[in-house]
């Protein structure tokens, strides 16, 4: 089975065992401030595991994106990547133990085909200090269900990481380990588990890829080794107990959480520890092989952080995420900059873009209809980025060679960094090639006026207003009303795919940028203009209340400015004329605005866009004024 069948298949299981499928959240969080993106499957339904009722019920599968940047640099073996998927089951105080284990064994071995011989499991070995006891009901489980198959079924205790390290496999197939490797909470280990959290033991399962595979350096062998012969495939949490003030005590209904890595279970299925060879990843490399002319096996670091990177820069465009110098746009940028970079690696100076992204699209166009139905965007806005970033190496090429007379300190490290965009490691490399013995000190010097811009910038900031508002005068929240009216009479106009990418509001104007993927034409602008007079004219009187975020974006459909984080309750304005049935703007939004909108009128002055034009790809940006 390849990774699309794979992912095909366990929903279909998971149905059949009357799991409902759930679709997958955005690489945008919109309700966790303390992520950027969304990093496993668990992370959008923790609400619910904390004792939310979800409306789908109590059994629960998806196959979840996710995207961790904190990985970035480890890109480059065989198994990391920054995008990948999990598919997710959960049971919401319904089944347990019994019910997963099989579940997921069954799955591996009789749906995907895995060699039973090759999975070895791990749990929780226990805990005297905290009164926690060792998970023996889920090793019986494994121990009968491996006996079933004819094979070892021996139950090893291990504890620490470190432990397994010195003592190995001990002729084992079931491991207990401590809490540093089965034990879930949101804190970590038993000490860090909040008070007031469900937490509990957990029961990860591994592929053992063969003693060929066992590295050097990392002692001896065992499931929780580093070393590459065992990969971890999937993992089982047991929300069992409550952390409190005293202790644990049990849960009355406790819960399932299951992820599974599709990479990692379709690099099982074809027995190879290299992720990068599976369906969702090779033809990718075949691509970069074709346009470069060398192997996967010379080239391997290189294309393996190509492939990755423009795979996690699609779904994050898919998600409606643009490169930019902040937030998620920078990290896509840092992305996109560095799978260029590769490209230069391999002798791929040309437009790369136009033939690797269809490829990736092509990959999920049938699971993900997002995916079909935004190809042609996302191409716009990565081909886009990599023409910008193209004539920003040629210009930081240029200016490399007059900077470095005297040799490269970290000074000119910054200066082609900040004022040409030229990346840091490419002028070190650059140093290099051309024979430049560069500062021993150069990265400190670099550091330290970063360091010193951050400074500048933070003061820079200061009195400035979340959300685009440079101020609370009267004329600023005249503006910031004109916004919401705006947005809304451009969704009428142009359709409701236009989602607000940003705004910024002065006494004297106000800028709306917005997604759409063409020009907007003088006849929509006057249409535009028309609605939003005609709104003002009817004398809206503007108010807001207090919704709980889930209310407020599902059933309520409020608009809100595309990924933002919001917090558990939100304000939503509405402007509503007397006598209407529903307002003709309701948004979330901090505020402030006037009372009512005949306020915007006042001295004899009308709404009028001043100027329409692109700011990104899929971006346009509108300029206007009470004129």
């Amino acid at each position: 089975m390849n990774a699309q069948d794979i992912r095909n298949a366990y929903l279909e299981f998971c149905q059949k065992n009357g799991h409902t499928v759930i679709p997958r959240a955005q690489l945008i969080p919109h309700n966790d401030p303390t992520t950027l993106f969304t990093g496993s499957g668990m992370q959008p339904l923790i609400p619910f595991l904390l004792g939310e009722a979800h409306p789908k019920g109590v059994r629960l599968v998806n196959s979840q994106t996710c995207l961790r940047a904190q990985d970035i640099d480890e890109v480059g073996d065989n198994s990391h990547t920054t995008f990948f998927e999990m598919l997710g089951n959960w049971s919401l105080g319904d089944y347990f133990k019994e019910d997963q284990i099989k579940w997921f064994f069954s799955f591996l071995t009789d749906t995907v085909g895995l060699d039973p011989n090759k999975i070895y499991v791990t749990c929780f070995i226990g805990s005297k200090e905290h009164g926690i006891p060792r998970d023996d009901v889920s090793a019986e489980i494994w121990a009968k269900l491996f006996a079933e198959k004819g094979i070892n079924n021996k139950i090893v205790e291990v504890g620490s990481q470190a432990d397994g390290d010195k003592a190995g496999m001990q002729g084992g197939r079931i491991f207990f380990y401590d809490d540093g490797e089965n034990w879930w909470s949101r804190g970590g280990g038993l000490a860090k588990t909040p008070v007031g959290d469900p937490c509990g033991p957990d029961s990860e399962v591994f592929y053992d890829f063969g003693e060929q595979n066992h590295a050097d350096g990392y002692g001896e062998p065992h499931p929780a080794s580093d070393s590459g012969r065992f990969m971890e495939i999937g993992n089982q949490v047991f929300m069992q107990y409550k952390r409190t003030e005293s202790g644990f005590e049990e849960l009355a209904k406790p819960n399932v959480d299951f992820g599974g890595g599709l990479e990692r279970i379709a690099a099982a299925a074809i027995d190879s520890p290299d992720v990068f060879k599976i369906s969702l990843l090779w033809p990718i490399i075949e691509v970069l092989q074709k346009q470069s002319g060398k192997t996967y096996e010379s080239h391997t670091t290189s294309m393996r952080v190509i492939a990755d990177h423009l795979r996690a820069a699609t779904f994050m465009a898919v998600d409606g995420v643009i490169p930019s110098n902040k937030t998620q746009g920078y990290v896509m940028r840092r992305l996109v900059r560095r799978a260029i970079l590769k490209a230069f690696e391999l002798g791929i100076e040309q437009n790369f873009m136009t033939d690797v992204v269809p490829v990736i699209t092509e990959l999920y166009n049938k699971d993900f209809p997002e995916v079909a139905s935004q190809r042609q965007e996302v191409l716009d806005v990565l081909a886009k980025e990599e023409k910008i970033f193209r004539q920003t190496l040629r210009k930081g090429l240029h200016q490399f060679t007059k900077l470095t007379d005297n040799g490269l300190t970290g000074q000119e490290v910054f200066t082609l960094y900040d004022t040409y965009g030229f990346p840091v490691e490419l002028s070190v490399e650059e140093a290099y090639k051309q024979d430049v013995k560069v500062s021993e000190n150069w990265q400190q010097e670099f550091d330290d006026l970063m360091t010193e811009q951050r400074e500048r910038s933070q003061t820079a900031a200061k009195g400035t207003f979340k959300g685009g508002l440079g101020g609370h005068t009267l004329q600023h929240k005249k503006y910031h009303t004109a916004t919401h009216l705006t947005y809304q009479a451009l969704r009428d106009v142009l359709g409701d795919h236009v989602i607000q990418r940003g705004s910024n509001i002065t006494e004297e104007r106000l800028r709306f940028d917005f997604s759409h993927d063409g020009k907007v034409t003088p006849e929509q602008i006057k249409q535009v203009e028309d609605i939003v007079n005609e709104q003002i004219s009817k004398d809206l009187k503007v108010s807001f209340a207090e919704y709980s975020t889930e209310e407020a974006t599902g059933p309520l459909g409020a608009l809100g400015q595309f990924g933002d984080r919001y917090g558990d309750t939100v304000k939503v304005y509405k402007m509503i004329a007397d006598g209407a049935d529903k307002p003709f703007s309701f948004e979330i939004c901090g505020g402030p605005h006037v009372d009512h909108t005949l306020q915007l009128f006042e001295d004899g002055k009308k709404f009028k866009i001043l100027k329409e034009e692109a700011s990104s790809a899929g971006v346009r940006r509108i300029k206007a004024a009470l004129i």
